[in-house]
Order: structure tokens, then C-alpha cells, then sequence
């Protein structure tokens, strides 16, 4: 227990864009950067498998109630799908259970049928999955060698290009590798599959990065080797420069500043006006000095109400 506190035992608050290596669980890596911080309170948004690396939004603090809404956002994945294949679990965690020929493809018929793929869509979940039939996660029943009907789900692909058609792999044979940006609940491994298929093949992820997840296309990862140099280099909180303000996430909505007394009122929870007059909308709140407070709701009268603070109520200005 003692040794635990002193792991982790200071109150930090923001975001991290954490470039999760290969070979490691999201959890695992999850940790290894909560105690380089020391952060009492953290949780990542949006699990990446051990075989993927990249992206992975690990929130501290007041900051992990954003989670929700980075998993429900968009992601933009660079893959490489190994042509000519299939594995049970559409990855290369599992081995070769299928073979085929893989027939001639030019680049303007592969890009016919990736354009094939954009919009919305109805997919199927792969056994190798976490969601759950009766109790138990998919992945389970899989590894038993049991195979259920599952529901397929509304998708969308937002964006499906081409990068490369040969060579762009550490496996033998003939690939494909695409940028692809999609909604939340897209399975990669699904895709890619049903890419090769339509390719006239068979096909597996082979390689597999998250390039970005919805709104941070425009800032930098931070693998835990670079974490780790500074840490070592100067005090914990040196860190703290790379984390994102917890309202980065929320940058699609409108904003409302408060004096310092309807600041105090509203983390009390009360309904308070703003400077300005707010629009009946979700908005974020802002106390008059620019500290983010949380969300709020619009009223029609102008006036705000808390949703979700982001701050201590003892904390007002």
C-alpha cells in the first residue's frame, strides 16, 4: 500500500498522446506511463492490441472523464494487409489456416475497390473480439474453436486511400497497405479481410498503426522511451509540458466566460449568467481568466448550468 502511494501520488490533470510500442497491452502500457508521471488518477481512451502501436489517448485526473467522448471519435489507422491468407483471427497473432491466389492488381483497380469501401456500411464483428454472446467475450468462445452469429453494426469509413501494393511488409508474398479513417466500432481486421475479398483474394492484417484519433490530429505522440529520458533527465513534473488541457477535446463546441461570483455559483450548481449571453447549446465554461471548468448547457434565457466540471467545487477564484 505504502509503496503504491508513492508511485502514485500526484494530482495531475490533462492529456497524453501516448505512442503505444508494439508488443504491449494498452493496460500495460497505460501504467507504465501513470507511474513516470505519478498520477494518482488515470485511463486510457481506446484500447489498441498488443500486435498494433500508436495512438493511445491516456487522460490524468479530471481529464479522464473526456474518455468517453475520444472513444466515441473518429481514427485514422495506416495497415498492411498480407494478400493470398487467412489466420482465424484476421491478424498475424494466429497462423496461416487458409492459402489463395492472389491475382494481378493494378493500383487503379485496387483504388476502384477501396472506393468501394467509403460511407456507411453494415459490418460484421470477428469472433476475435471483445464484445460479448451469452456472458462471454468472443475471443473466448474463438479460442475454443466455437464460432456464433454475430449482429452486424452500422460503420462508416470516412476516408480509405492507398499507400502502398507490394513490399511494405515484414511477411512474404504480395500486400497492400492503406490509410483509412473510420467511426468508432469499425473492426480493421473485419476490413481488411473483406478488402482482400473483394480483391479476389484472401488477406490478414499483418501490420498494424494508429495514426490519429479525433481532435488531436494536429499534435505530437510521445513514445515511453522519450518519457522516460526526460524523467530521468529532471523532476516528475517536467512532464507535465507535454499533456493536453482536458478541453482540447472539446473544441468543436462553443464557449462562455464567467465572472469569479458566477463561477463560485456554478460549481454549487446553480444556474448563473454568463458575460455574454449563452445559446441554448452544450458550450464549454471558461472562469474570466481563462481556466476550463467544465461543460455546460445553454439555457433559453441565456443563463448556463453545469454538466460535467472538469475542476474541484472548492476550487472556485
Amino acid at each position: 500500500m505504502m509503496a503504491s502511494a508513492r508511485r502514485f501520488h500526484r494530482a495531475v490533470d490533462g492529456i497524453l498522446l501516448l505512442d503505444k510500442p508494439l508488443g504491449l497491452s494498452s493496460n500495460a502500457a497505460l501504467q507504465q506511463a501513470r507511474a513516470l508521471f505519478g498520477a494518482l488518477k488515470a485511463g486510457h481512451a481506446g484500447s489498441l492490441d498488443p500486435l498494433a502501436s500508436g495512438l493511445l489517448p491516456v487522460c490524468f485526473g479530471h481529464a479522464t472523464k473526456v474518455c468517453g467522448r475520444i472513444l466515441n471519435a473518429a481514427k485514422t489507422y495506416r495497415v498492411t494487409i498480407q494478400l493470398g491468407a487467412r489466420t482465424t483471427s484476421l491478424d498475424c497473432e494466429t497462423p496461416v489456416i487458409e492459402r489463395a491466389e492472389v491475382p494481378t492488381l493494378t493500383e487503379d483497380a485496387v483504388d476502384a475497390v477501396l472506393a468501394s469501401f467509403q460511407g456507411e456500411q453494415l459490418q460484421v464483428p470477428p469472433m476475435h473480439s471483445a464484445l460479448k454472446h451469452q456472458g462471454e467475450r468472443l475471443y473466448e468462445l474463438a479460442r475454443r474453436g466455437e464460432d456464433v452469429e454475430r449482429a452486424a453494426r452500422r460503420i462508416e469509413i470516412h476516408r480509405i486511400a492507398r499507400c502502398a501494393l507490394a513490399g511494405d511488409t515484414p511477411s512474404s508474398g504480395d500486400c497492400l497497405a492503406v490509410e483509412v479513417r473510420c467511426s468508432k466500432g469499425t473492426y480493421i481486421r473485419t476490413l481488411a479481410a473483406d478488402l482482400a475479398q473483394r480483391l479476389g483474394t484472401l488477406g490478414y492484417v499483418a501490420v498494424l498503426r494508429r495514426l490519429c484519433v479525433d481532435p488531436f490530429d494536429d499534435h505530437p505522440m510521445y513514445t515511453l522511451a522519450q518519457l522516460e529520458a526526460l524523467r530521468q533527465a529532471g523532476p516528475q513534473d517536467v512532464l507535465d509540458a507535454l499533456l493536453l488541457p482536458a478541453d482540447t477535446a472539446f473544441t468543436d463546441l462553443g464557449r462562455v466566460e464567467l465572472d469569479a461570483t458566477a463561477e463560485r455559483s456554478l460549481l454549487l450548481g446553480q444556474t448563473v449568467a454568463g458575460l455574454t449571453p449563452a445559446p441554448a447549446a452544450q458550450l464549454r465554461g471558461y472562469a474570466s481568466g481563462g481556466r476550463f471548468l467544465g461543460l455546460v448547457q445553454g439555457q433559453v434565457d441565456g443563463r448556463v448550468r453545469a454538466l460535467r466540471l472538469f475542476v474541484s467545487v472548492d476550487s472556485a477564484g
